[in-house]
Formats: C-alpha cells, sequence, structure tokens
C-alpha cells in the first residue's frame, strides 16, 4: 500500500520544471493525491510527482515542461493526455526578475529550448537571461531554424552553416541579431 506523501501546498508556485514522460504503468496502483480545475491530476511520491495532463507549458504562476519519450511510429491516435514525472529536486525557482535561463539548441535536428541555470547539465558558456529575454531569444532561433527568407540577404554557401553560426552567436553573447547579421 502506498505511504500517504504530501508536498506543502505552496511548494509549487513560482517553479519551472521538466518533467520526462513515462508509461501509464508507471502510475498503476498509486493514489491520485489532487485534480486541478483544468482537469490535470498528480500522483506524489517521496522521490517525486507524476503529472497527468493535456497541457504543458506556462501554468498559472510556473513553467512546466513536458521532454516527450521518443514517439512510436507504430502509435497511431496517440493521446494527447500525458504523464509526467519529476523529482522534488528538479523543480527550481522561477521569477522575472533575475537571469535563471539559458537557451540550448539541437542544430542537427533544428530543435531549440530554454533551461534554468540549476540544471545539472548547465556549463556556465550559455548566456543567462531573464525569462522574457528568453523567450524573445529563443523566437529568434526558432525562426532561423524554420525558415529561410532572411537568408537572402546573405552571401553564403551552406546556409545550415550561417545558421549555426548566427544561433551560436545569440546563446553564447550578448549581441542582437541585428549586430550579428551586421558582423557575418
Amino acid at each position: 500500500m502506498q505511504k500517504n506523501f504530501k508536498p506543502h501546498p505552496n511548494s509549487f508556485k513560482n517553479t519551472f520544471c521538466a518533467f520526462s514522460e513515462v508509461l501509464p504503468d508507471a502510475i498503476q496502483g498509486l493514489k491520485k493525491q489532487f485534480e486541478s480545475k483544468a482537469g490535470s491530476t498528480y500522483y506524489y511520491t517521496e522521490e517525486g510527482m507524476y503529472r497527468v495532463s493535456n497541457h504543458w507549458g506556462r501554468l498559472a504562476n510556473s513553467k512546466w515542461r513536458l521532454i516527450a519519450r521518443n514517439p512510436d511510429p507504430e502509435a497511431s491516435g496517440e493521446s494527447k493526455t500525458k504523464i509526467g514525472f519529476a523529482k522534488w529536486e528538479e523543480f527550481y525557482p522561477d521569477n522575472a526578475e533575475e537571469k535563471l535561463y539559458y537557451i540550448k539548441a539541437d542544430l542537427e535536428n533544428n530543435l531549440a529550448n530554454y533551461e534554468h541555470k540549476n540544471n545539472p547539465e548547465y556549463d556556465g558558456k550559455a548566456i543567462l537571461r531573464t525569462s522574457f529575454e528568453t523567450a524573445k531569444r529563443l523566437k529568434q532561433i526558432r525562426n532561423l531554424q524554420q525558415l529561410t527568407n532572411w537568408a537572402k540577404h546573405f552571401d553564403y554557401e551552406d546556409i545550415d552553416e550561417l545558421r549555426k553560426e548566427i544561433i551560436n552567436e545569440l546563446i553564447f553573447t550578448e549581441k542582437t541579431l541585428e549586430q550579428i547579421k551586421r558582423e557575418v
């Protein structure tokens, strides 16, 4: 039988957390301990929290993201409801004033996302920014990754190399996009 573990109700306010998607059998036998007005359900254990939800991202006063498992190409009609798990120590403080976030890009797969400075993977090289500054840079990076019309003003041989150069400058320097484009 599951021991009833319940965190303080305010322990999730103003937090950032990246949950890892898990399969439904992970919560089998666990007791649902909370259901939000939006329909998300929560299961608490001594190790961490399971969240079952069909919406992830900005939640009231927190930023909770789901890191999806690799999708199964054989699976059809997968549910939008996903189960995520996060350890208690993976909930990091969030606020609008402090420089808490950095951007991590996967240039091979044309992906980029923001991460918290308390993430053990942070190596101190990417510039830390506020959540607003990070969101603005992230939008610029995603536009560079997904669009090509911006490149018509450049003399280049390989658009992927050009992208990589500009994106790295956006991540690792304080230069504006305009400054970077002038220098390239």
